[in-house]
């Protein structure tokens, strides 16, 4: 399961990781976010190297604005603190891997 990420946590577990960390943003009533939600705690379950954590937009608007989400899902891989990749939509698991990379 994808862990929750809020403004309380934020800074220690994603910014501060050691490791890359992917960010699902998304809210409950998005269907794309419902499709990829499965594939999100897939990748979550499988996760070597990385961390993988979802960003509920409604519950924690300021994260969404401070990434500049204007879209959901969007999924954000994080290194060293630092936003570097970015996908929007639904995509399949290899894709969001990639960001990874």
């Amino acid at each position: 399961m994808a862990e929750k990420f809020t403004v309380k946590n934020f800074d220690q577990e994603v910014l501060s990781s050691p490791i890359p960390v992917l960010v699902d943003f998304w809210a409950s009533w998005c269907g794309p976010c419902r499709m990829l939600g499965p594939v999100i705690d897939e990748l979550a379950a499988e996760a070597d190297g990385f961390r993988v954590g979802k960003i509920n937009v409604d519950e924690e608007p300021e994260l969404a604005e401070r990434y500049g989400v204007m879209t959901i899902p969007t999924v954000i891989a994080f290194r060293n603190g630092q936003p570097v990749k970015k996908s929007i939509g639904v995509q399949p698991k290899a894709a969001l891997l990639s960001l990874l990379d």
